[in-house]
């Protein structure tokens, strides 16, 4: 009881109240002992509430005080509300942020007052808003660029800041002896030019664009008032510590599938950065990876990929005949592609991809990216097949849509919004959408149409001809301090047209899997209500154009790293036109009771950069089954055996489902 202050409480309660207009506010304070133990009780009698009648701003004839003139029509302070102080404070910050863009480089907002008069009755007050009168000279003024030095080989444990040797170009001044970069790499990157009028945008956004370009370990910033300068000058100085030119990386990872799949991959990469000393990336990596069966029927089919891929990253849009820049704090990208891999389906086929792709990657803010391949090939041809994947494909035609001569040249366009950036206990959202064409070009110079039964190629290969719209949107909605449900809609559809009567392969939809449908295997649902026939040795991957997901997950923090989930998923693919050889596969307005249902629930370690997750699932409602009897809650037995081989997928996976 001794810590107990009234007096300072009540002086804390009552300042408390009177920041919040309430002038006329008594408190009271005492205390009290019985038994050794103590109490304190507080008494506060608020009264009336002030509000603000009118604000003025100061009327002197000034740079500055015009300033504050022009960007008085946003301000917070309104007639009629509440007088707040912590309002004036938001006001102050919000003038000081505006004035900032204007050029006032030494304002703060310390250097505002807003006074008060509450005489005027009717329990108003009016507001003054005014420089303070020892607000010191360099503060009220407008600051104009006049140098921007840029020192691209700065080195930390050697400062050297020296401007002897400099080369000018376009009003920047460089200091590379090396001659290790090209000047108009920092032509892009600059936001500031000689002349320019202050700005904290500008300041920024050329802070952000220089560290997005991925070739400085450390990017640092000064500003120096010019000494005896007619006018108020700012010499602006970027200090430049480079990153490693050439890096090797390292890559391993392990996976597990509900289809009794088991398997690691390992990519080898090496980078250049700086490549052509105008800020490029060149990216060559190396993949292998294997896919082992390890029980079930499927045993012994194992899965082989390797691979190599480079890519160019051009820190900038290249357009032919035209210059295209970004304005925003993200420096924009060209990236050029070219990709060859191989699959290897032990005792069934090898596949060899071919692909290249050139297009453009872009952000105008934090939370969304932009990205434009107007050029994208893929070339897909089996190198073998097994007499054994050959009878497959006489007992169940659909499996030689997995070994396919494919050709795919068209563009593809895609948007990403993310308001779920570190926090996943928050409520917001998540869009993707992509739109994918092709074939339109080879479709106009070969006249084709698949529907006169002459389907054209292109390299020996058919090639594609198809519009392919795909959306994802998750909403999370925060229900406690750690506690979230997180709700997902995919929807997918693709357009065959001239040249194809389905999607290519590596283009249609799938369902089922550990971040899909998660009571069915990988790939094995669908489409529609089609029966995947028993006759064949191995589960074939089942395709469709059309694609429609719906996914809920309660996700909880249970005890230090360890979180749980509850979770409901819903989902199935669809073809576009009839497949006679797959009953029951086509998109009709039946295909809301075609969706299949599951249920499960889920644990996951979540230690900050790792996520390792683990779902149980079983089926509700199965899409196959005649009508009225696919829904088979009633037919769960968990003390049964069988029905628990039968039904029961367990999912491990790396990171979130959705």
């Amino acid at each position: 009881m001794s810590d107990v202050n009234l007096q300072r409480n009540i002086q804390v309660l009552q300042n408390r109240m009177e920041n919040d207009g309430f002038f006329k506010v008594l408190v009271t304070g005492d205390s009290q002992i019985v038994r050794r133990k103590g109490s304190a009780t507080y008494v506060v009698q608020a009264g009336p509430r002030y509000t603000v009648a009118n604000i003025y701003f100061d009327s002197a004839q000034s740079d500055l005080h015009h300033a504050i003139r022009d960007v008085a029509s946003a301000t917070l302070l309104k007639p009629g509300v509440p007088f707040s102080l912590e309002t004036i404070k938001e006001e102050r910050n919000r003038i000081d942020d505006s004035l900032k863009q204007r050029g006032f480089y030494y304002f703060d907002p310390d250097f505002l007052i807003v006074q008060v008069d509450s005489t005027i009755g009717d329990l108003k007050v009016n507001l003054y808003v005014k420089v303070k009168p020892p607000t010191p000279v360099e503060a009220r003024e407008i600051y104009h660029i006049r140098n921007v030095y840029i020192f691209p080989g700065f080195r930390l444990n050697a400062p050297d800041t020296s401007k002897a040797g400099m080369t000018q170009y376009k009003g920047y001044y460089l200091r590379d002896p090396r001659n290790q970069y090209k000047p108009r790499l920092f032509e892009h990157a600059m936001h500031f030019g000689p002349g320019d009028i202050y700005n904290r945008t500008d300041h920024n956004t050329t802070l952000s664009r220089l560290v997005n370009l991925g070739l400085f370990r450390f990017v640092k910033n000064r500003l120096e008032p010019v000494p005896d300068a007619d006018s108020a000058l700012l010499d602006v100085y970027y200090f430049l510590t480079p990153s490693p030119r050439q890096a090797l990386r390292a890559e391993i990872n392990a996976s597990t599938k509900s289809n009794n799949l088991t398997g690691s991959s390992l990519t080898v990469g090496w980078r250049k950065r700086n490549t052509f000393r105008g800020g490029e990336l060149l990216s060559i990596d190396g993949t292998g990876g294997f896919e082992w069966q390890y029980s079930g029927r499927l045993k012994g089919y194992n899965t082989y990929r390797y691979g190599l891929e480079a890519n160019l990253s051009f820190p900038r849009f290249l357009v032919p005949f035209i210059r295209v820049n970004n304005k925003g704090g993200y420096m924009p990208k060209t990236n050029v592609l070219l990709g060859f891999d191989v699959l290897v389906k032990q005792k069934l086929y090898r596949m060899n991809s071919f692909r290249a792709g050139f297009g453009y990657v872009w952000k105008t803010s934090l939370l969304n990216e932009q990205q434009l391949n107007p050029v994208a090939i893929n070339y897909v041809q089996p190198a073998y097949i097994s007499q054994q994947y050959q009878d497959s494909i006489n007992v169940n035609p659909s499996l030689s849509k997995a070994v396919e001569r494919q050709f795919i040249l068209g563009s593809v366009y895609n948007y990403n919004y993310s308001q779920i950036t570190d926090n996943i206990f928050k409520t917001g959202i998540y869009f993707n959408g992509n739109v994918d064409i092709s074939g339109n070009i080879a479709g106009l110079l070969t006249g084709a149409n698949i529907k006169d039964g002459r389907p054209k190629k292109i390299f020996d290969a058919y090639f594609s001809q198809y519009l392919r719209l795909e959306t994802d949107f998750r909403y999370y909605l925060k229900l406690g301090k750690t506690s979230v449900l997180a709700n997902r809609i995919i929807i997918g559809a693709g357009l065959p047209y001239g040249n194809s009567r389905e999607l290519p392969f590596v283009k249609q939809f799938f369902a089922g899997g550990n971040n899909s449908v998660r009571a069915f295997r990988s790939r094995a649902l669908g489409p529609g209500s089609f029966a995947q026939p028993d006759a064949t040795d191995f589960l074939p991957d089942q395709s469709g154009d059309l694609k429609l997901e719906l996914n809920s997950e309660w996700r909880m923090k249970l005890f230090s790293v360890v979180h749980g989930a509850i979770f409901v998923d819903a989902g199935n693919i669809w073809l576009y036109n009839n497949d006679p050889l797959r009953p029951g596969a086509q998109f009709s307005d039946k295909f809301l009771n075609e969706l299949a249902v599951g249920t499960g629930v889920g644990i996951r370690f979540d230690i900050s950069f790792l996520v390792l997750r683990g779902d149980l699932a079983f089926p509700i409602r199965k899409p196959w089954l005649p009508d009225g009897q696919r829904w088979v809650m009633d037919e769960i037995k968990f003390n049964s055996r069988e029905w628990r081989r039968e039904n029961l997928v367990f999912n491990i996976g790396i990171g979130y489902p959705f």
